[in-house]
């Protein structure tokens, strides 16, 4: 299982490759780190993969995922902004244990015609993205931002995400 994901830190598109440990799911709670001191989020849907692909046409994308969930890309915003100045790779900003909270996983009708319908164009075009650079095989994750600008998480807080008022997004801050 692969989880992969388009982010947008600082204006830039980036390719992430997260491995299994990066999960957190069941509405567990985030526990801060201790390799940071400024810890951030934003928001992303996520596609369960649910066939084999490569060079995925957006027009065709629809065909290759059959959930949808919520979900919140952590990252360790203070040693991003370094690895940056310093040209590194951003893997130890992003990639670490339970830094990628996914909600339940929903049917597609149930979650696209009740939010915005850019919503599939953006997932679609994720996965076009990434097909072009690796194959993806059922079971993967394919995430994308929606915010260009992560928000800044805070102990006790609790972060969550709704529809027709039930939580389909749930995690508490530690």
């Amino acid at each position: 299982m692969k989880i992969i994901g388009l982010t947008y830190y600082f204006g830039e598109e980036e390719l992430v490759v997260k491995c299994d440990s990066c999960l957190l799911n069941g509405n567990k709670p985030m526990f801060i780190p201790d390799h940071t001191a400024d810890l951030r989020y934003v928001e992303v849907v996520i596609a369960r993969i649910s066939r084999l692909g490569k060079h995925i046409e957006p027009r065709f994308a629809n065909r290759y995922y059959d959930g949808i969930a919520y979900g919140l890309d952590f990252v360790a915003y203070d040693r991003l902004t370094e690895a940056r100045k310093q040209g590194k790779n951003w893997t130890e900003a992003t990639c670490f244990d339970y830094s990628l909270a996914i909600g339940k996983v929903l049917d597609i009708d149930r979650v696209l015609p009740a939010e915005q319908t850019s919503y599939a164009d953006i997932i679609d075009r994720a996965i076009s993205k990434v097909s072009e650079q690796m194959t993806i095989r059922q079971g993967d994750w394919v995430y994308v931002a929606l915010d260009t600008e992560p928000k800044p998480v805070h102990k006790e807080e609790v972060l969550r995400k709704k529809i027709d008022g039930e939580d389909v997004l749930y995690c508490k801050i530690k």
